[in-house]
């Protein structure tokens, strides 16, 4: 049996358990955080070598929040749902006193004082940071294989991608390590890895979780976002971190999918069918434009990107990685274009909302394609030659666009490898989106079974 195939068949304590289980479990006092900690500390220490999930691990601060959390609950104090949960945060988010180095050697040294409002708000949950995950450097990257600490790997085989740049986050969930884990998404970083390792994964609405102190990519596309073995621990994880009150009791009524059909993105057969037989009742909606809407992702992307590294590029172009280096360098364009492409995503956000006027969810594959080797930049998809970054982003980058949110779901396993259903809908109705996800979570049992 090859080291590959082991990675999996020995799965960490939080596989198939729950933060509302593991809720219960403290409650009740059949638990308490300071063995959860243990649990996760153990489950890294003997799981993580081959998967290269974590860059940072924080013991002796993950005991200590830990403790206070118990001691805590013991008085009578109850922060919420997350009160003693291990979470681990994505190596682009600032932690106070925790190295916070964006996958890159511009950074290797780097101590943040002060935490990322995101982060901020999990301690004030009572949650407990154990570390950091992997992030592709500067989380510019689909693959989340281009980092100083290296690549992630993915849990079901380790000569695979994660997929990113939020692939350390998901590998630490799918692999159970953690429970749930915070990552960042652009165009796809939290829902990519998410597919690609067979969990869920949230991007909520532009702006609906603070950005502060994270550190950014492309500043009218980032977003923070959530991943979980659940969609409906991904819905705790997003009420803690946008202020959102618990839903109350909803009636159960018929969900309007929209099955959408695009014009030029290359779906691999097998996932294409995977996905679309998850949605049997939805009907089909085209959607043009897809590649020129990608093209116009990028240009965004790319000058935002630019902006931010501008002066390291020219001062420091050494401490990028090569692939890095090109593309941020590829950022360099004209004004024009940009404006361009922004008027271009404005139009498409007018295009959505239109289609969400008429139906709750649109439904589509996460990528394109299963989880590609570590290093390969084409694959083959129905024997056309497609470049990976295109067939990991493009699906995933319309709804950065457009700001909307959108969730990654298992739906299944095709050769073995997890397949991703990624539902999008508008804001406000996200209580709708995630009560739907949970409806297919039959996929993802199977998945796990397997």
């Amino acid at each position: 049996m090859s080291d590959s195939v082991r990675a999996m068949t020995s799965r960490g304590f939080f596989a198939g358990r729950t933060v509302t289980e593991l809720g219960r479990e403290m409650s009740a006092g059949r638990l308490s955080a300071a063995e959860l900690v243990d649990q996760a500390l153990d489950s890294i220490d003997s799981l993580d070598a081959p998967i290269n999930a974590f860059v940072t691990v924080d013991a002796e601060g993950a005991r200590l929040a830990a403790r206070q959390a118990d001691a805590e609950r013991a008085a009578g104090v109850d922060r919420g749902p997350l009160h003693g949960i291990p979470v681990a945060v994505k190596d682009i988010i600032d932690t106070a006193g925790m190295a916070t180095r964006m996958g890159s050697a511009h950074f290797a040294d780097h101590i943040p004082d002060r935490d990322a409002t995101c982060v901020r708000l999990l301690r004030e949950a009572g949650a407990v940071i154990v570390g950091k995950t992997t992030t592709h450097e500067f989380a510019y990257g689909p693959t989340g294989d281009v980092s100083h600490n290296g690549p992630s790997r993915n849990p079901y085989d380790t000569a695979l991608m994660t997929g990113g740049s939020s692939g350390g986050s998901a590998a630490a969930v799918a692999a159970g390590m953690v429970p749930l884990a915070v990552g960042t998404d652009t165009g796809g970083s939290v829902r990519i890895p998410a597919a690609l390792c067979g969990v869920f994964g949230f991007k909520p609405a532009y702006g609906a979780i603070p950005i502060d102190g994270v550190f950014p990519l492309a500043s009218s596309l980032d977003h923070v976002g959530v991943l979980a073995g659940t969609a409906e621990d991904c819905g705790v994880a997003y009420r803690v971190l946008a202020g959102q009150a618990p839903p109350g009791a909803a009636e159960e009524t018929p969900v309007r999918v929209a099955w959408l059909v695009t014009d030029s993105a290359v779906v691999d057969p097998a996932v294409a069918a995977l996905v679309r037989g998850r949605f049997p009742d939805s009907e089909e909606i085209a959607l043009p434009g897809v590649a020129e809407l990608f093209r116009t992702y990028a240009t965004i992307q790319g000058s935002e990107a630019y902006a931010v590294h501008a002066d390291r590029v020219a001062r420091s172009p050494h401490l990028f990685n090569p692939e890095v280096l090109d593309r941020l360098r590829h950022g360099e364009i004209p004004g024009w274009r940009y404006v361009r492409a922004v008027a271009a995503r404005e139009s498409f956000r007018r295009q959505a909302s239109a289609l969400l006027d008429r139906y709750d969810l649109l439904a589509l594959p996460t990528v394109a394609v299963l989880a590609p080797p570590i290093g390969a930049r084409e694959a083959d998809i129905a024997g056309a030659r497609v470049p990976v970054r295109d067939s990991l982003l493009t699906l995933t980058s319309l709804w950065n666009l457009a700001g909307l949110p959108a969730l990654s779901v298992p739906a299944g396993v095709v050769g073995g490898l997890p397949v991703g259903a990624q539902l999008v809908c508008a804001p406000g109705r996200e209580e709708l989106l995630l009560a739907y996800a949970d409806r297919l979570r039959g996929g993802h049992a199977a998945l796990l079974a397997g």
